[in-house]
């Protein structure tokens, strides 16, 4: 199976009309991969797989623009007749499990054990499913986060997540086929960068050598037109707008 991404959701910091927030559905070595759930992504995913096939679901990091829809997912998987054969890998920051388990009143996850295996992330995790190699680094954000890199038969992805300018970030998308990467803001604050402007994401994508950069995450202070043609004109190579339902092959 080729590595192929489908984009499920693109919206920040809210789901809008036909734009849930950040989701994606990655296949390739025999694996389907949830990379984020955020609001609304669970419906469209549906769309695409039946998510008790899922080998994993990856979560960048914890806000609820990447991750809400975990809940939906538990209602899905545990009462809806999504029941997956075995316990969904869920690669994610510490405190998932525990978030999930406050909604239900509950003080563990242990209650979620037979539909999810909560997993936590760190600096170099990787993990394996079929033939695909999931690689995760951290990244600058105002809170733990997580970029991705996934591998299989010789072709590369890599995810930024939600991240400010960091080395981390172009080491992870070096010499990627694809680079999957967030430009939500139009400018910096003073003293803050945990975002990255379209100008931001064309030159790490340009001084990683990527292959192609699609554009995703753009928030509310700009369009999606403008900031992949800001991208575009930073990076100097193939630049594209990531587009819920759309499908791409690394």
């Amino acid at each position: 199976m080729p590595l192929a991404l489908t984009v499920l959701g693109t919206a920040s910091p809210h789901p809008r009309p036909g734009r849930p927030c950040s989701g994606h559905l990655l296949r390739g070595g025999g694996a389907e991969v949830w990379v984020d759930a955020g609001p609304g992504s669970f419906a469209e995913l549906q769309r695409h797989t039946d998510p008790a096939r899922l080998s994993a679901i990856w979560i960048s990091h914890l806000h609820a623009d990447h991750s809400a829809d975990l809940l939906s997912a538990v209602y899905g998987l545990a009462y809806g007749g999504l029941t997956p054969p075995s316990p969904i890998p869920v690669y994610a920051p510490g405190d998932c499990a525990l978030r999930l388990a406050g909604f239900f009143g509950r003080p563990d996850a242990g209650f979620l054990s037979g539909i999810l295996d909560f997993r936590t992330l760190h600096d170099g995790h990787t993990a394996r499913h079929g033939d695909l190699l999931l690689t995760s680094r951290a990244v600058k954000h105002d809170i733990e986060a997580y970029g991705l890199r996934a591998e299989t038969e010789g072709r590369v992805l890599a995810y930024s997540g939600d991240s400010g300018p960091c080395e981390a970030l172009g080491q992870l998308a070096a010499d990627a086929d694809l680079f999957l990467c967030e430009a939500d803001i139009d400018a910096h604050h003073e003293g803050e960068q945990v975002h990255l402007t379209p100008e931001d994401a064309g030159a790490t994508a340009r001084a990683a050598t990527v292959s192609r950069l699609l554009v995703t995450h753009v928030g509310p202070t700009l369009t999606e037109e403008s900031a992949t043609k800001r991208a575009a004109a930073a990076f100097g190579g193939r630049t594209a707008t990531a587009r819920e339902g759309e499908t791409t092959t690394v």
